[in-house]
């Protein structure tokens, strides 16, 4: 039988990925109709453990300091986004909205590559290069 914890994380990570979804979907039709938000996307949502929170991580290939210029932009949307996601979920109330640049991704990124230059090298000492 799953304990009591488990059926919780299993209801917030549901629970977080309807709020990517919507939250995705919303900000993708903000930044088309914005191109003060081009390039940056949704990239993960975390909600907080009382579920009062949710933190949006955005990411850009331009770095943290264009995210930073960006984020001045997408306060001005938190409202209508938090009113919009009481439309379109089910649920008695709608998180507090915070974002969040996703430094993860670029070290993720980074260790990709990493791993790739790595198992590059070796392909070349196993063939003798």
């Amino acid at each position: 039988m799953i304990n009591s914890s488990a059926v919780s994380e299993i209801k917030r990570a549901q629970k977080e990925s309807q709020l990517l979804r919507e939250i995705s979907s919303m900000f993708h039709t903000v930044a088309m109709d914005d191109n003060r938000l081009s390039g940056l996307f949704v990239n993960r949502v975390e909600l907080s453990s009382d579920k009062g929170w949710c933190t949006i991580y955005f990411y850009t290939n331009e770095g943290y300091e264009k995210y930073a210029e960006q984020l001045e932009v997408l306060k001005l949307y938190k409202p209508s986004m938090r009113k919009s996601l009481s439309s379109e979920i089910k649920a008695r109330y709608v998180p507090n909205l915070k974002f969040e640049y996703d430094s993860k991704f670029e070290k993720q990124q980074r260790l990709e590559l990493a791993m790739a230059l790595a198992a590059q090298d070796v392909r070349k000492h196993q063939d003798g290069g």
